[in-house]
């Protein structure tokens, strides 16, 4: 959780040095150099089929499509405003679509949990100037809540046909194709005119704060339980904004630690079922 929280900062740092293009394709090429050691250590046999090949492929889009938005957010807007907004919003994104697509009924308490989820993101987003959601990065951030949510749905049911890590590999590897071809011919090898802290943001963004953290996270699952585990994304807010105060010097918005701490809250009655059981 303090790896992925930290991964905003450094996109921070990031953004101001290299265009968008050549940041996404450098971040999935040192993701997926950074899987071999791991499907190395795990020795299993790498298997793709038609059906799970369909859900990499939608899921390098939509991986791509996200770090496209993240990178124009966190240009534009602050990096710990990103960590917490996302996040939080993500899930209840995730639960909005399975309620809305899926028709999958839940428990009252799960849509007074929803309902308190739209309300802190109303007020993180400030929702209530729509000139002022419009004009600032506030918009980004929420195309990357919903992109997330498609992302975690296509995940959830891509566990049936392939192993969790490998499913991470293909997907960093073919979103470093298809990057490739979008960032051709706009300076990708600018990268290494830059210096050692440029280098150390992207190696901590491409690699601590994907590869390893994924790779915890699922070793965490196997281990505790994917129930108790997901309990533990409730800190991924929390140390995005110790995180970008410490290291960026990025002021408290009051309107994010409002609408994030009802969000949390929110979580929490969503998952409510679910950690109880677990």
């Amino acid at each position: 959780m303090l790896l992925w929280g930290g991964g905003w900062s450094a996109l921070k740092l990031l953004t101001p040095h290299v265009s968008m293009e050549v940041l996404v394709f450098w971040r999935f090429f040192l993701m997926s150099l950074s899987f071999l050691p791991i499907l190395y250590y795990l020795k299993a046999p790498l298997v793709l089929n038609k059906t799970s090949l369909s859900f990499i492929l939608s899921s390098a889009v939509l991986n791509i499509a996200f770090m496209i938005f993240s990178y124009l957010g966190v240009k534009h807007g602050l990096a710990s405003a990103a960590g917490v907004i996302i996040t939080t919003l993500s899930p209840i994104m995730t639960f909005l679509l399975l309620a809305l697509l899926f028709r999958k009924k839940s428990p009252n308490i799960q849509y007074f949990g929803l309902f308190i989820g739209v309300v802190g993101g109303v007020i993180m987003l400030e929702l209530s100037s729509f000139e002022l959601f419009m004009s600032g990065a506030n918009i980004y951030f929420l195309l990357c809540a919903i992109i997330w949510a498609g992302v975690t749905l296509l995940a959830q049911y891509s566990n049936a046909h392939l192993h969790p890590i490998h499913y991470s590999f293909f997907i960093s590897a073919i979103a470093t194709i298809l990057s490739f071809f979008y960032g051709y011919g706009k300076g990708l090898l600018d990268v290494f005119d830059q210096n050692i802290s440029f280098w150390i943001a992207l190696l901590y963004l491409a690699i601590l704060g994907q590869s390893v953290a994924t790779t915890i996270f699922f070793l965490a699952s196997g281990k505790l339980g994917s129930q108790i585990t997901s309990s533990f994304m409730f800190l991924v807010p929390i140390f995005a904004l110790l995180i970008a105060y410490l290291f960026l010097d990025e002021a408290l918005e009051s309107h994010v630690l409002i609408g994030g701490s009802l969000s949390l809250l929110a979580l929490y009655f969503i998952n409510k079922k679910t950690l109880k059981s677990g």
